[in-house]
């Protein structure tokens, strides 16, 4: 074989070996930009959020109708208190919960047991501003809801609700006349001050109660 047709032997060899790896490298090319397609216009529904049913309560006037709909962006404005219950589904990002209010007036009070049953956590509001029969009245019934068997076992989110009035005790203050350590040692509960005015703080608290139904959730797995 001559010189001239080994070196056009080498030459269509190299050209083969060039046009392999072009169109290989437009194949990856093609699945790359499939990929960042699919991972940025075609992605599938996000995973659905836990949903957790809570049942909450408090007495009339200490906001827990105000606080419920400020969480659901609903205006607060023209609020009427809840005289029977009503049913609230609240979003956060990490899950969804289907509060159940109960009304807190003296003819409604001896019904709430009613509504417990499949209750996974429990909101309580007291007004902490309120007279000192009030506070009494609240803490009475705080108590036996903490003792109760449909929900002793279950998290407590307890919210002292007016902190923006003058009045209002702190939440030192609310723990101490409550008994809430001696009484409620060994449970999951939670206390925090709150308002209208710091919805971050609100929400950072049901974030924390969020916390604690996950980990009620994870204990039940593995028993």
């Amino acid at each position: 074989m001559s010189d001239l047709r080994i070196t056009e032997a080498f030459l269509y060899m190299d050209y083969l070996r060039m046009s392999e790896c072009i169109q290989t490298s437009f194949a990856v090319c093609r699945i790359g930009i499939h990929t960042c397609f699919r991972a940025l216009c075609c992605k599938g529904p996000p995973p659905a959020r836990p949903e957790y049913d809570l049942v909450c309560i408090g007495l009339t006037g200490s906001g827990k109708t105000s606080l419920l709909s400020k969480l659901c962006s609903e205006s607060p404005e023209n609020v009427v208190s809840t005289t029977g219950f009503s049913i609230k589904a609240v979003p956060f990002q990490n899950a969804i919960l289907n509060v159940k209010e109960l009304g807190g007036a003296d003819n409604i009070r001896k019904y709430w047991s009613r509504y417990y049953q499949g209750s996974q956590g429990v909101i309580f509001v007291l007004d902490s501003a309120s007279s000192e029969d009030d506070l009494e009245t609240a803490r009475n019934e705080l108590h036996s809801a903490l003792q109760h068997p449909q929900l002793c076992t279950l998290p407590f989110l307890i919210l002292a609700n007016h902190q923006d009035k003058p009045a209002a005790r702190s939440v030192q203050e609310v723990k101490k006349y409550f008994e809430l350590e001696p009484l409620a040692r060994g449970k999951r509960w939670i206390l925090q001050p709150c308002s209208l005015d710091d919805m971050d703080a609100l929400k950072e608290s049901f974030s924390q109660l969020i916390n604690l139904l996950e980990e009620k959730d994870h204990e039940a797995v593995r028993m």
